[in-house]
């Protein structure tokens, strides 16, 4: 069985959001609980059925490279209350996404193939190919819409809208930098290539936090470091290490979030192929043997654990 959707009473629940993937419950006004749910979504769309294992697998990611990079920059979490669940403590969060790039690729290559020389005020030479490594990482911010798509900002603009302080622009992205650093380097231990990710802040107690999730195959576009020379001076296509393989499935069946298209069956042999590569891309980038939690009542699973956090908590 998977979990596709929650509706947890904890006790002192102030909130609760459903996102396209996750839930978060708000406890007492100051403490964050995220289930990772087994919900999948591409083109904006969340599909008609979960895939196994999914929801363990971007927790347990995620809270690697949390606790990995927690010396380095401080962030959200206080403890993986479950293999599906992490709790943090409650930050205001900057309604900006800190995206970041080692390589041309993605919507930064699209708008570049397309004319432009210029992205969120970071200017770009001429004769980029696809894939190709920038001469330094550059940081293209996007604003967090509550209702329709991102846009693209520069990092002037969002201290201007008031969206941020200066001081505090200036320290989300320097924490942007180390992170991806951080990241990279134990992408390329795994035989990897960390081409871009996202990072998300907020404010606690007047700091600037890491929050949310990172270095997932949800937000972060990996290469397989062995064969990317190769590809590149070919001009093929690059194997890939994310749920990409997700969204080249669905156009092959001829959907892409558009108006009256459908979504095509999601057989049983179609769901669990798409859990082992989940349970591939976690051993990969973390170098453990994944360990699936009970699959049959992972909701009760869940509500135990967080029941027992919160009483060690009071």
């Amino acid at each position: 069985m998977t979990l596709t959707s929650t509706d947890f009473k904890f006790p002192r629940q102030t909130s609760v959001y459903h996102g396209k993937v996750r839930d978060v419950y708000t406890i007492d006004n100051n403490i964050l609980l995220l289930v990772a749910t087994d919900r999948i979504s591409a083109f904006d769309v969340i599909l008609p059925k979960g895939i196994p294992y999914k929801g363990q697998v971007l927790n347990q990611i995620a809270s690697y490279f949390l606790d990995a990079t927690s010396e380095a920059v401080p962030n959200w979490k206080l403890a993986e209350v479950d293999p599906m669940a992490t709790a943090g403590v409650c930050c205001e969060s900057v309604k900006v996404e800190m995206i970041i790039r080692g390589y041309l690729a993605g919507s930064a290559w699209r708008e570049y193939a397309a004319g432009a020389r210029e992205i969120c005020g970071v200017k770009l030479p001429d004769g980029l190919r696809e894939n190709e490594k920038l001469p330094e990482p550059i940081i293209t911010p996007t604003t967090k819409a509550d209702e329709g798509h991102d846009e693209n900002i520069s990092g002037q603009e969002i201290v201007a809208r008031g969206l941020v302080s200066a001081q505090d622009y200036a320290l989300m992205e320097q924490y942007t930098r180390t992170l991806f650093e951080i990241g990279q380097k134990m992408a390329n231990e795994k035989g990897l290539i960390l081409v871009d990710t996202k990072y998300e802040f907020g404010k606690y107690d007047g700091k600037i936090l890491l929050i949310d999730e990172i270095h997932t195959p949800d937000s972060s576009r990996y290469f397989y470091l062995d064969t990317y020379q190769e590809l590149f001076e070919a001009g093929k296509p690059q194997r890939q290490l994310s749920k990409e393989f997700v969204r080249q499935w669905l156009m092959e069946n001829g959907f892409m979030g558009r108006e009256g298209e459908k979504v095509p069956e999601m057989t049983d042999e179609i769901c669990e192929n798409i859990s082992n590569r989940y349970i591939e891309l976690y051993e990969k980038l973390t170098g453990k043997k994944f360990v699936p939690a009970p699959e049959s009542n992972s909701a009760d699973r869940i509500a135990k654990n967080v029941l027992d956090f919160l009483a060690n908590l009071d």
